[in-house]
């Protein structure tokens, strides 16, 4: 897999809530995987909240949305995260890989699809609930939507923030 200069990713440092979601017991020992809480779903159903996301995005954006692929992929590949410099203890929820339709010419066509991937392992892993899942989801689909349309960092968590406190993301 190449990837392209421009490529975005939405990247999350794991909030840390409890000693067991550092990594670390309250004894100051590593818990073992069946201590650590996370949430688990199965890959279809994993895939069907990817899809909810996807048709609620508001519908005039999903009609500006084409050619573009919607993976969920267990992990980001390693040289993903090392191209990205993804530092230890952060994650990469999503990946937009692609030109962006601002920087698309008149020439662009008869390319092959842009690529969001979504990754089902780090999202299941920094959540707690299924709602958590869920939630982590919409706004990782927001978000690398985001990239695809040309917005920059700071252009979608403004919209991310209305979708969170329930306001239109037409305005």
């Amino acid at each position: 897999m190449q990837l392209l200069p421009r490529n975005h990713g939405r990247r999350a440092e794991k909030e840390i809530s409890s000693p067991e979601r550092a990594g670390r017991s309250q004894e100051g020992r590593r818990p073992q995987e069946s201590e650590m809480r996370h949430a688990t779903i199965s890959r279809e159903h994993f895939t069907r909240l990817v899809e909810e996301a996807l048709r609620d995005i508001p519908r005039r954006f999903r009609t500006e949305m084409k050619n573009v692929a919607v993976i969920v992929e267990d992990e980001p590949p390693p040289d993903v995260l090392e191209e990205l410099e993804v530092e230890p203890g952060d994650t990469l929820f999503g990946l937009y890989q692609g030109t962006p339709l601002t920087e698309r010419t008149w020439g662009h066509g008869n390319s092959l699809p842009d690529r969001i991937s979504i990754y089902r392992g780090p999202i299941l892993e920094a959540c707690d609930t299924e709602d958590e899942i869920r939630d982590c989801v919409a706004e990782t689909v927001i978000h690398e939507f985001g990239h695809y349309f040309g917005m920059s960092e700071e252009e979608i968590e403004e919209i991310e923030e209305k979708y969170w406190r329930g306001e239109s993301v037409d305005e």
